[in-house]
């Protein structure tokens, strides 16, 4: 299947390399620390760095006003973000074929699952650098209410991490089947002595040094 193709089996409801990142989201007043677009090293890429000392006063969030809607059937949702080693937390408001809406919240510093009315709380298990967190809202919202998946109808991303996309499909798809645009390379970091090395190298290649006298 061609790229083009597969692009039509992806919903992208957030990408930092976009013209408008934030145009669908709104963000919270900051009173500590700041959300703002920046280059990652590892990926080389524009990134959304959210930093806060107050996790659940410092988010971003969609749709912009609560009493709107995605409308997003598809049932597997990813999310492509950094590990900062700091306090995280994400969530997502699902409705059900109860017409409940219920949130999934997921949180770093969550230590067992915890099944409320209308909010599961999940412990979120986070790699060192960039991670993708794939989820199945259907499997989830089985395993805690025993209703089905309808549709999911907003989305909130507290601090700490910085994100590069948040997209919707149909289905997992492996790396290797994703267009190139939905991938997260990671590069080599760039070592500074390595750098220094090469350019004393090159410096003495056009400036030699007097031959050394061996002394037998």
């Amino acid at each position: 299947m061609s790229e083009s193709c597969l692009k039509k089996d992806f919903i992208t409801v957030f990408y930092s390399g976009g013209s408008k990142p934030l145009e669908n989201w709104s963000v919270s007043k900051l009173q500590t620390g700041h959300g703002k677009i920046r280059t990652d090293e590892e990926i080389r890429g524009f990134v959304l760095e959210l930093i806060s000392t107050n996790v659940a006063t410092a988010f971003i969030q969609t749709p912009l006003t609560p009493l709107d809607s995605l409308k997003i059937k598809w049932p597997f949702v990813t999310l492509q973000l950094k590990n900062l080693k700091r306090y995280f937390a994400f969530e997502i408001q699902v409705l059900d074929d109860q017409g409940i809406k219920r949130r999934l919240r997921f949180a770093n510093y969550q230590k067992k699952p915890k099944v409320g009315i209308f909010c599961t709380q999940m412990p979120l298990y986070l790699n060192p650098g960039w991670n993708q967190i794939q989820l199945n809202l259907p499997e989830y919202m089985r395993r805690a209410y025993g209703t089905n998946y309808v549709e999911t109808v907003g989305m909130v991303v507290h601090a700490n991490t910085r994100l590069r996309r948040i997209y919707f499909t149909r289905k997992l798809y492996p790396e290797e089947e994703k267009p190139s645009c939905f991938r997260v390379r990671i590069f080599p970091p760039k070592h500074k002595d390595t750098l220094s090395k090469n350019h004393s190298d090159n410096k003495t290649k056009e400036h030699p040094s007097s031959p050394r006298s061996d002394k037998s």
